[in-house]
Order: C-alpha cells, then structure tokens, then sequence
C-alpha cells in the first residue's frame, strides 16, 4: 500500500511541476499583451510554495520579493502612459485618455485573429489614437498632438518590455531554484 501511496505522490509532484511550467509560460503570453504576468507567476510561486516539501526552494523570501515585484510593475504601467504624454508637454487628461484607450484597445484588437499581436496592436493604436485626439483638440495642431501621442506609445512599449523582462525573469528564479533545489 505504502507503493501506491508513493506512486500517487510522484504523479502529483509531476503534475504540480507542469502545471508550475505552463503558469510560467502562459505568465509571459500575458506580458507581451500588456496584462502582468507577474501575478500568474506569483500563483504558481505559491503552489511551488505548498509541495515543495523539504527541498525549502521558494521560500516566503522568494514570494515577498515577487509580491514586491508585481507591485512595481502595476505602479509603472499605471503611471507610464501619463508619464510619457507629460514628458512630450501633454495634458493629463491626454495621459488619462492614453490609459483607457489602450485598455479597450486590448479587448478590440483581440477581435483581430492574430494572438498577442492583435491585442497589442489595437492596445497602442487606440492608445495613440486617444492621445492624440485629446491634444489636437486642446492644442488645434496636428503635428504637436501626434508628438505628444507618440510619447504615450513609447512609454506603453517600454512598459511591456518591462513586464516581459520581469516576468522571464521571476520565472527563471521560480523554474531554476525548483530544478536546483529537487536535485541538492
């Protein structure tokens, strides 16, 4: 009995490793559209978390240090849009209108049937395309206007670089100190 019991156990480390391994991956699809993976890989850090066993590998050091990082990267996106309006002389209503065009955006482009490109695609159009309507109307000049606008646009491609980079990279530690601790 004590066979089948080990047997059963083995098959459900395994299935917890995968499912730890499509989390991760899934994570940086998320990332390359502009939703924070970080959390995804947060979730798969605590069920790691719940079967590590004795290996010890995460720890609640691992998943504070994650937490920390997910919150970093909401904070960026949150201001990064705005940050790169302003940057460019724009208003913060342009900023605001830069946030929430590229929000639906997302969703419209996922109309297009091209995955991650199509929701990444729609999110930076429409988030131009917001901005820029945002100060042609406050400013009635169409080359300041998409200067402006293409800040937003910059700063939205800077930030997913960003979250991709981050959530590689939480991923990488999460994977590597689970491989690395199975085998010491």
């Amino acid at each position: 009995m004590d066979m089948v019991w080990q047997i059963l156990g083995m098959l459900g480390t395994g299935l917890g490793v995968i499912l730890i391994v499509l989390l991760c991956v899934v994570a940086v699809l998320l990332s390359c559209v502009s939703i924070s993976g970080t959390w995804v890989v947060l979730g798969a850090a605590i069920i790691a978390l719940l079967m590590r066993g004795e290996t010890g590998f995460p720890g609640w050091l691992t998943l504070v240090v994650f937490v920390l990082l997910s919150i970093a990267v909401e904070v960026g996106e949150a201001v990064a849009g705005s940050w790169g309006v302003i940057k460019r002389g724009g208003s913060k209503l342009a900023g605001f209108a830069s946030l929430v065009g590229g929000l639906v955006g997302l969703i419209v482009g996922g109309l297009i049937p091209i995955p991650i490109v199509g929701p990444l695609v729609g999110m930076l159009a429409l988030s131009f395309g917001a901005a820029f309507m945002v100060e042609h109307w406050r400013l009635k000049h169409i080359e300041h206007a998409a200067n402006i606008a293409w800040g937003a646009v910059w700063a939205r491609v800077m930030v997913i670089l960003l979250k991709v980079i981050i959530t590689l990279g939480m991923s990488a530690v999460l994977l590597a100190g689970m491989a690395l601790a199975r085998m010491g």
